[in-house]
């Protein structure tokens, strides 16, 4: 029985990455054509939006999002959620219509196709380096001009999984505060179960996604960045007991 759940969850995991790279080569010349220019971001996102949906349905995952408040067109926010799955990225595109950019791992570059786009319309960082941390905030200070949003998992990475939630970052919660940008709480509330970062796990089912009320920055300093961490981090920890009551 074990051997057979191990062959199940390999095969599931194969598939995973299959349903990653077949719309990215059939998409292959209008996803280079999108990002010749970053005036055209938007229509990559458009169809990285097409993907994540290929990637989640051929996954059988069935997707409900819930909102609360709903993005208006042509503004900048800063999209904030909890970090557990190799599924987050997909389904984050999913929940979310406005055009945005991630601010990401640099390691991630390096998947075959995938960090092909990936590092060319993500914003990358390498958390080790002093200076790549503020080239991030200089990269993103020029697309929040070009009216992007920006998208960052505030854990700083994936954590164990005997932790539901890890402690926040402050990147995000600054960089929101020196924009003047709503910080957007997102809680994703079954991606670890069923696809997380432990190989030999993994199983089709719901895939549910809130979209919590806006928080404000207006007239909030750089000394109010911990409170302002602090409420968006426990309104997510708040709905994950929700979920897995």
């Amino acid at each position: 029985m074990i051997i057979f759940r191990y062959i199940s969850s390999t095969l599931y995991r194969i598939w995973f990455y299959i349903l990653v790279a077949v719309p990215i080569i059939v998409l292959f010349p209008l996803l280079v054509i999108s990002i010749l220019k970053e005036s055209w971001y938007p229509y990559f996102f458009k169809l990285a939006r097409i993907w994540s949906w290929f990637i989640l349905i051929g996954m059988g995952f069935r997707v409900k999002i819930e909102r609360e408040e709903i993005p208006q067109k042509n503004k900048s926010y800063m999209f904030v959620a909890n970090h557990t799955s190799m599924a987050d990225i997909m389904l984050m595109l999913v929940t979310v219509k406005n055009p945005f950019v991630f601010v990401g791992k640099a390691e991630l570059a390096k998947i075959p196709l995938f960090g092909f786009f990936y590092k060319r319309t993500s914003i990358l960082v390498d958390r080790n380096d002093a200076k790549s941390r503020q080239a991030v905030f200089l990269r993103a200070q020029r697309r929040l001009k070009q009216g992007m949003s920006i998208c960052i998992f505030p854990e700083g990475g994936v954590p164990d999984e005997s932790i539901m939630l890890d402690e926040f970052k402050d990147g995000a919660f600054r960089m929101a505060i020196n924009h003047q940008i709503p910080i957007v709480p997102i809680t994703f509330g079954d991606n670890k179960k069923r696809f997380s970062y432990t190989f030999f796990s993994g199983t089709p089912g719901k895939m549910r996604s809130k979209v919590h009320r806006f928080i404000s920055t207006e007239g909030l300093k750089v000394s109010d960045t911990k409170a302002l961490n602090k409420q968006a981090r426990d309104l997510i920890e708040l709905q994950l007991q929700i979920y897995n009551a």
